[in-house]
């Protein structure tokens, strides 16, 4: 596989749980015994349950944002919902269409379990005309299988599909990053499992991979922020432009 070039790498670090402590008891007499002995009980109180708080998942404050936007104001009708990770949450999606109504519900480090777990709250008050959907990526970054991912995705689509029988629902193809190079022929099995099922499970799969390669086929730099993975102002109007195109295509009847 060619190497891309990157200027900078994060690294993130998980810290495993410690096991259990080794104690040695000297008692009087001569010989020194050595014991297993389980680690003390904590005897901090417990500090009280927050109040709508959930333990699960580290996105609580931007599901309340969510829900926050869902009872202000009116609902949109007709919109078109964009709904997965951090580069759904990172697109000037009013900016980006202007012409029509938008709903962004994506949140940054997400993986497709997580949009699962959140689904309903995810979901604006109107049903939307269509739905584009960016999510899997962060799951292989975390160790995932990609066949695991690709199960996930479709669970997720086929769910949207039974709630929202009449719109258009487009998964947008795991993107090519520089920093995430080496995780491409993972996402590439992705990508080709769901593209298989598009057609039979009623849905739509859009290719925004490919229209972020430079011609050596690596990603182009140019096309992304500092950090390598987030696309800047520049692949995001490519991808723009093929969205704006799908949404512009007629509906199959129903």
């Amino acid at each position: 596989m060619p190497m891309a070039n990157i200027s900078c790498a994060r690294f993130t670090a998980i810290e495993q749980p410690s096991g259990r402590r080794w104690r040695i008891l000297a008692p009087a007499a001569p010989l020194l015994l050595l014991c297993i002995a389980p680690a003390a009980a904590q005897t901090t109180p417990a500090s009280p349950a927050r109040v709508n708080a959930d333990p699960s998942f580290p996105f609580s404050t931007e599901i309340e944002a969510f829900a926050k936007a869902n009872e202000s104001g009116l609902p949109i009708s007709e919109a078109t919902l964009f709904i997965g990770s951090s580069s759904i949450r990172l697109w000037d999606i009013r900016g980006s269409f202007p012409d029509i109504g938008t709903v962004n519900r994506g949140f940054g480090g997400a993986t497709t379990p997580d949009v699962l777990h959140y689904y309903k709250r995810l979901l604006p008050r109107s049903k939307p005309r269509s739905i584009l959907v960016y999510v899997g990526e962060n799951d292989l970054a975390g160790g995932a299988d990609p066949g695991a991912v690709a199960r996930n995705v479709l669970t997720l689509l086929k769910r949207l599909r039974a709630d929202y029988p009449r719109a258009k629902i487009a998964y947008l193809s795991l993107k090519p990053s520089p920093i995430r190079w080496t995780l491409w022929p993972k996402m590439a099995a992705v990508n080709m499992t769901v593209a298989a099922r598009s057609h039979v499970s009623g849905f739509d799969y859009l290719d925004v991979g490919r229209v972020l390669l430079a011609p050596d086929g690596l990603p182009d730099a140019s096309l992304f922020r500092p950090d390598g993975l987030h696309m800047n102002a520049r692949g995001y109007t490519r991808w723009t432009r093929m969205v704006e195109n799908y949404l512009d295509q007629p509906s199959p009847a129903s």
